[in-house]
C-alpha cells in the first residue's frame, strides 16, 4: 500500500505555479467544460503561459468564464483556444487541519486555478497536438458526450429541475443553484446528488430486469440458452458505460466494482455479496489512486456499504422470515421499512465522518429519505434509463418531463425538511484522532460475528467524544495576513472583515461549530469591551494576555510595548519587538500559512498550516526567513 502511494505520487508529478500571475496570457486545449451558475469551468491541458518557462508550466489549468462569454464561445472538449486570465497556484487550507484543496490538485495534476478576462478565443492545434494520443481521445470522446448529453437534458427541462436531471445522469452539479444545494445537504438528501452505489445499482438493476424480461418473451432463446447470465453480462456493460459518461468518481467506482463482482457472481452460479466484496473493491480503488484513502468521498461511500452490507448480513435470516410469512400489503411495508433501515443503518455509519468532513448534521434525514429515496429509486431513475435509450432517437423529452415531475417532489421534499426548525446543525471540527477511533471502532464491529463485536461501540463513542473535549481555537489568521477572526467567549466570532476572504470566514465558522459571526469594529470597542480598534489596528485582550492586530507600521512600537502577542500585517524585523512572547508577521503568514491560536493563561498554544501538512510534493517550500533576519 505504501510502495503504491509512493509510485502515485512519483508518476502524477507536475510543476505548479509559484505565484500569483494576472493577467496573463494562456493558451491550451479544452479537456472538460462544467456548467455553473454563472458561466463555465474550463479544464485546460497542455498549457502554455506567458512568462512561465515551458519546464515550469503546470500540466493542467482550470479557469472560470463568465456566462456571456461562455455562450459566445461555445465550446466543446478538444478545441485550442487562447484566453487572458487571472491565475494563482492551487490554495492551501484555510486552517491548520481544515481540507487542502492544493493536495487534492496535486493528484489531480492541476497546477493553477483562476478566472479568465473575456472570453476564449478559438486557435488552431499546434502541429505536434493534432493527433492526440488513444487515452487523450478516449477520455475527450466521453467528456464531450457529457457535455452533449448534459445540454439536451438542460434543454429538455430548464431551470433547477435540469440542472439536477443533468447531474443524477452526467454527474455535472456544476449548475445546481446553491439554494437547491443547500435544502439538499440540509435535509440529509445531498447523497442522491452524488452517482454512487444507489444510482449505479438501480441503472444496472433495470437493464438487468429489462432485458431479462425482453429475453424471456422469446422462448426459442428462454428455454435453451442462459439468458439470466447474458442479462447480467448486458447490465454490465451498460453500468460500465453510465461510470465513463459521469466521470467515474470514487463512490461510482466503488460501486461499479461491487456490482462487476455481483453480476459476475451470476454468471458463474455464485453469490458474491459479503464484506469480502468491499475489500476488494477498497483494494482495486486505492491500488488506481491511493489518495482516495483520506478523502471524504472514499470514507463516506466505503463506511456506508460495509455498514449496510454487515447489517443486512446479521439480520438476513430474519428477513427471509418476514418476507416469506406477508401478503402484499405487507411485503410493501416491509419495503418501506427497509428503506428506513438503510438509511438508519447509512446515516448513522456516515455522520461521524460527515463532521469531520464537513462539521454538519442533517437531523431529519431519516424523514427525507423515507419520501426521497422511493421516488428516486420507483420513478426518477427508471425515466432516466428510458431518456439514455431514447435520445439517440431525438425524443429523449418523453422520458425526460415525467422524470422532472420525480425531480420536482425530491426538491419540494428537500426544501420542506430543511425548513423545519433546526434541521441541520454544525459540529465543532474533529481531532484526526478522533477519526481514526471512529474508524477503528466501526470496523470492528463489522467484520466480526462474535458478540464481542459490540465493543467497537467504544471506540466509536470515544471517537464522538473528542469532538466535545476539543477547545477551538480562540484566534485564526488567514495565510495572507487580510482577515483575523476572535472566538469571544459567549462563543460568537468576530471577523475584521465580513467582505474579505469570505471562504475562508465560511470555513472557520463551520469548524467553530456554525458560530454567529459579526464584524469587528471599525472604531471603538466591541459590545464586551474586550476589542478596541482604531484607524491603525486593534487590540483584543482575553485570557491574561492582550493581542495587537497591527495594520499600519505607524503602531508597531506602541503595541510591542503594550501587547503579549502582536500579529502585523507588515515585516516586522529582529530587534524591532522585543516584549511580546509572540510576534507574527507577514512573512511567518507567507512561509508558514494560516496560524491558529489558543491562549490560556501564562502561555500561548500556536499551530500553523505548514507544520501541520508537513513536507509534502504538493506543498510550497518557502526560504527558511522570507528575506529578512531571522528571529
Amino acid at each position: 500500500g505504501f510502495t503504491a502511494a509512493q509510485m502515485r505520487t512519483a508518476l502524477v508529478g507536475a510543476p505548479v505555479l509559484s505565484k500569483p500571475l494576472d493577467p496573463v496570457e494562456l493558451s491550451g486545449r479544452v479537456l472538460a467544460i462544467e456548467p455553473r451558475e454563472t458561466g463555465v469551468r474550463l479544464l485546460v491541458d497542455h498549457p502554455s503561459i506567458a512568462r512561465v518557462p515551458p519546464e515550469q508550466t503546470p500540466a493542467r489549468v482550470r479557469v472560470v468564464v463568465a456566462g456571456s462569454f461562455a455562450e459566445a464561445s461555445a465550446l466543446r472538449p478538444g478545441d485550442w483556444i487562447r484566453l487572458r486570465a487571472g491565475l494563482r497556484p492551487p490554495p492551501g487550507p484555510a486552517a491548520p487541519g481544515a481540507f487542502d484543496f492544493a493536495r487534492q490538485a496535486y493528484f489531480a495534476r492541476l497546477g493553477a486555478v483562476g478566472f479568465a478576462y473575456g472570453a476564449p478565443r478559438r486557435i488552431a492545434a499546434p502541429a505536434d497536438e493534432r493527433a492526440p494520443a488513444r487515452d487523450d481521445a478516449w477520455r475527450l470522446w466521453w467528456s464531450d458526450l457529457r457535455q452533449q448529453v448534459a445540454r439536451r437534458i438542460r434543454s429538455a427541462l430548464p431551470g433547477e429541475t435540469g440542472a439536477v436531471a443533468a447531474a443524477l445522469m452526467t454527474g455535472e452539479r456544476g449548475a445546481i443553484p446553491a439554494p437547491v444545494l443547500a435544502a439538499m445537504r440540509d435535509s440529509g438528501l445531498a447523497h442522491l446528488l452524488a452517482i454512487s452505489g444507489l444510482h449505479v445499482g438501480l441503472i444496472a438493476g433495470l437493464l438487468f430486469a429489462g432485458l431479462r424480461f425482453a429475453l424471456a418473451a422469446i422462448p426459442a432463446l428462454v428455454l435453451d440458452y442462459p439468458t439470466k447470465k447474458w442479462a447480467a453480462v448486458g447490465a454490465l456493460i451498460g453500468a460500465a458505460a453510465y461510470l465513463e459518461l459521469t466521470g467515474a468518481t470514487v463512490p461510482t467506482q466503488r460501486a461499479f466494482l461491487m456490482l462487476a463482482i455481483v453480476l459476475m457472481g451470476v454468471v458463474v452460479d455464485r453469490l458474491a455479496i459479503s464484506p469480502r466484496l468491499v475489500a476488494w473493491a477498497a483494494v482495486v480503488v486505492l491500488a488506481i489512486a491511493p489518495e482516495s484513502l483520506l478523502g471524504a468521498s472514499f470514507q463516506l461511500s466505503f463506511a456506508a456499504v460495509l455498514a449496510l452490507v454487515a447489517a443486512y448480513e446479521a439480520v438476513s435470516a430474519y428477513r427471509l422470515r418476514l418476507f416469506a410469512e406477508r401478503g402484499v400489503l405487507g411485503r410493501v411495508a416491509l419495503f418501506a421499512g427497509g428503506i428506513a433501515f438503510s438509511t438508519l443503518v447509512a446515516g448513522l455509519a456516515t455522520a461521524p465522518f460527515a463532521i469531520y468532513h464537513f462539521n454538519r448534521v442533517a437531523w431529519f434525514a431519516l424523514a427525507a429519505n423515507m419520501v426521497a429515496v422511493p421516488v428516486t429509486a420507483l420513478w426518477i431513475m427508471p425515466w432516466a434509463v428510458a431518456g439514455f435509450i431514447l435520445l439517440p432517437l431525438g425524443v429523449e423529452s418523453l422520458a425526460l418531463t415525467p422524470m422532472g415531475w420525480g425531480i420536482d417532489a425530491m426538491l419540494a421534499t428537500a426544501r420542506t425538511v430543511a425548513a423545519w426548525p433546526g434541521a441541520a446543525g454544525f459540529v465543532s471540527a474533529m481531532p484526526s484522532g478522533g477519526l481514526l477511533l471512529v474508524a477503528g471502532g466501526g470496523l470492528w464491529l463489522c467484520l466480526w460475528r462474535r458478540p464481542w463485536r459490540w465493543l467497537g461501540l467504544a471506540g466509536i463513542a470515544g471517537g464522538l467524544l473528542t469532538v466535545a473535549l476539543s477547545t477551538p481555537p480562540d484566534v485564526l489568521i488567514s495565510g495572507d495576513g487580510r482577515l483575523f477572526a476572535v472566538r469571544t467567549p459567549e462563543g460568537t466570532v468576530l471577523l475584521s472583515s465580513t467582505v474579505r476572504r469570505r471562504f475562508d470566514a465560511g470555513v472557520w465558522r463551520r469548524r467553530w461549530g456554525g458560530a454567529t459571526a459579526s464584524a469587528w469594529p471599525q472604531a471603538g470597542a466591541s459590545l464586551d469591551g474586550r476589542l478596541r480598534c482604531d484607524t491603525l489596528g486593534c487590540v483584543y485582550r482575553a485570557a491574561d494576555h492582550t493581542i495587537a492586530f497591527v495594520a499600519d507600521g505607524r503602531a508597531l512600537s506602541d503595541d510591542c510595548a503594550l501587547a503579549t502577542i502582536v500579529i502585523s500585517r507588515t515585516p516586522v524585523g529582529r530587534g524591532r519587538c522585543p516584549g511580546p512572547v509572540r510576534v507574527i508577521d507577514r512573512f511567518d503568514l507567507w512561509r508558514k500559512g494560516a496560524h491558529a491560536l489558543w491562549l490560556s493563561p501564562g502561555s500561548v498554544r500556536v499551530e500553523t498550516v505548514a507544520a501541520h501538512r508537513g513536507i509534502r510534493p504538493w506543498t510550497p517550500q518557502r526560504p527558511a526567513h522570507g528575506g529578512r533576519r531571522g528571529r
